[in-house]
């Protein structure tokens, strides 16, 4: 649902997200190859277990040279649609490479090489590790509250249509309840509500 979920923010709204954090399990490289070219959103997930790596990763939070030297994510070019390296600091391995010389100290590696570890924004990089590690834990949690605050849990839906609808009911609810948050006057003593109250007897 990720792609028509994208059509109908750009149709409807003339906006779209630059980022979507999304479980693993359902999203395809098919459709992150969409969201990248059809509107530049940068659809970050983590690896599948049984995902293999790609030049320039060690693992999903690292990217090495070939010679072993730790890399950093230096931006997208968007003239040659490629992500740019270079040598991380410290450069340790770099005084004593071999190719040393040869070396142009900056690699460029396309975002279809694999859509999960590159993409729009590479899984190395700390903006996409902060994603993952902070944003992606409130999925669940909050799917699970939604569901148990609108009785979803008793309702068995055997319509696409329906589904769809029902979910955009849900995240408009999540919506409204922030947006009501955010807009409630800040108190001047956040716990006043906590406080013990002492009630008052009336005996006249």
């Amino acid at each position: 649902m990720l792609v028509p979920s994208l059509v109908y923010c750009v149709r409807h709204w003339a906006w779209r997200p630059d980022y979507v954090v999304a479980d693993m399990g359902y999203i395809g490289a098919l459709a992150k190859s969409v969201a990248r070219q059809t509107w530049r959103v940068a659809v970050i997930t983590h690896m599948r277990q049984n995902m293999k790596l790609v030049p320039p990763f060690e693992s999903e939070r690292k990217a090495i040279c070939p010679q072993g030297q730790p890399l950093q994510w230096l931006g997208y070019d968007w003239r040659e649609a490629k992500h740019q390296f270079g040598p991380a600091e410290p450069r340790s391995l770099c005084p004593i490479c071999w190719e040393q010389s040869q070396c142009p100290k900056q690699f460029a590696y396309s975002p279809s090489d694999h859509e999960t570890l590159l993409g729009l924004l590479p899984l190395c990089t700390r903006a996409a590790q902060r994603m993952l590690q902070q944003m992606r834990p409130w999925i669940e949690p909050t799917q699970s509250y939604e569901k148990n605050q609108l009785g979803l849990g008793d309702v068995f839906l055997n319509s696409l249509r329906l589904t769809w609808t029902l979910c955009f009911l849900a995240d408009a609810v999540s919506i409204m309840r922030a947006r009501a948050l955010l807009e409630k006057p800040a108190a001047d003593f956040p716990l006043k509500e906590l406080l013990p109250t002492q009630l008052l007897l009336d005996w006249g």
